[in-house]
């Protein structure tokens, strides 16, 4: 069952969300997205974590014929693969530039060099690109280490912290404010505007995490 409603004045949210992350779902949200993007009324079709924004024009379309072509366009598609790399990740775990990674491993009950041995035995994928210019919430993260989220955000976390928040993994590609804790750091640039291709991760890549001295 999927949900679609208005994101303000030009924008539809559709959610397809049911319970836990679902792979086949957001694989149909990656299809969906592509179709949709090439309707000549959409300005943007982004594909968030089971769910998926389209803007338009309120001065070119009315809403209602836009939710009518996305609901028939999600009818309509299945769940597409996209080209998959294989990128590592190096990773300095804890210390003054991990500084929650002692309370990650005390909710999961382990030892520290057990929780880093957990994140980085973790095949993680992008699901989705967004917050920020080369976010990518990657899924894959260990049940184990799935912490919710810090009640009050950091108001600067800094650029390559490595990073978890609820049932996704992630890393910072500047510094921002961030609820998410943080494990590590890694000197990979995830996003630089002077790059060919900006952002290092493509939706669908398969990453992994290597604990580096």
């Amino acid at each position: 069952m999927i949900r679609i409603s208005m994101a303000g004045a030009g924008a539809l949210l559709l959610d397809a969300a049911n319970g836990a992350f679902s792979d086949a779902t957001q694989q149909r949200i990656w299809a969906t997205a592509r179709l949709m993007g090439a309707q000549p009324s959409v300005i943007q079709a982004v594909p968030g974590v089971n769910n998926l924004l389209v803007t338009f024009d309120v001065n070119d379309i009315d809403p209602p014929v836009v939710e009518r072509t996305l609901l028939e366009t999600w009818d309509r598609t299945t769940p597409e693969t996209t080209p998959s790399r294989d990128i590592e990740i190096p990773v300095t775990y804890g210390g003054d530039f991990g500084e929650d990674l002692a309370l990650v491993s005390h909710f999961a009950g382990l030892s520290i060099d057990q929780t880093i041995a957990l994140h980085t035995s973790g095949r993680y994928s992008v699901a989705a690109i967004g917050a920020m210019p080369g976010f990518a919430y990657l899924t894959g993260l260990d049940p184990r280490l799935a912490i919710p989220r810090r009640d009050t955000p950091r108001l600067k976390v800094e650029q390559g912290a490595v990073c978890i928040g609820g049932g996704h993994a992630g890393v910072m590609p500047c510094t921002s404010p961030s609820g998410w804790h943080i494990l590590g750091r890694t000197d990979l640039a995830l996003f630089d505007a002077f790059r060919s291709e900006p952002c290092l991760l493509r939706l669908g890549d398969t990453v992994r995490f290597v604990r580096v001295p």
